[in-house]
């Protein structure tokens, strides 16, 4: 969606003003160079030609915000490896609960908002909005056995967020993948009030 811009986002000549973001290696020189050709090019533009370069500068976004996302997970999990590192030579076992190598490669990160959570298995993460984050701890919280609450978790998950199985292999409600989901949002989350 286009942005509407107003009266104080226009520079003296009364086009958008436009900062640039952050550029991978553009000095300011080259980004407003190139920033200007493109305001040239765009009144020889029709519409589809104007849709064609918004769809692509969307697509150049998200592939900027997941490259961003990939370089976070990696510095995470390269701490989280020293971390492991560290416990191991000081001689720290873990405790009983998940099986060890499925917990070792789910963790989940809040933004600093508290709007969105990423849920990262080994190199890779899918995002959940506070909303679905808080109906997963419901989920794991509920009264039941547990394998019942893996049902209820593996089934949300089929009917909410299938891209998630393509994330976690997750099998069925039996899957250790699964049972280490649950008991990771159990640890992460506690439920306020009654």
């Amino acid at each position: 969606m286009a942005k509407k811009i107003t009266g104080k986002e226009k520079g003296k000549t009364g086009k958008a003003a436009v900062k640039p973001a952050k550029k991978a290696g553009k000095t300011d020189a080259e980004w407003q160079s190139l920033a200007d050709e493109l305001r040239g090019l765009i009144p020889q533009l029709d519409s589809e030609g104007l849709a064609f370069l918004v769809e692509q500068a969307n697509v150049h976004l998200y592939n900027m915000q997941v490259e961003e996302l990939n370089k976070t997970a990696a510095a995470a999990d390269t701490a989280s490896a020293r971390a492991a590192s560290a416990a191991k030579a000081a001689g720290i076992k873990r405790g009983r609960g998940t099986p060890k190598a499925e917990s070792d490669n789910l963790r989940i990160d809040g933004t600093e908002s508290g709007s969105s959570y990423y849920l990262h298995y080994r190199n890779d993460s899918a995002m959940f909005s506070r909303d679905e984050m808080i109906h997963l701890v419901k989920i794991v919280n509920a009264p039941g056995t547990d394998l019942e609450i893996r049902e209820r978790l593996y089934n949300w998950l089929d009917r909410e967020r299938r891209d998630i199985f393509a994330l976690i292999p997750i099998a069925d409600k039996f899957d250790a993948r699964l049972k280490a989901l649950a008991a990771l949002l159990k640890k992460s989350f506690k439920i306020r009030g009654g």
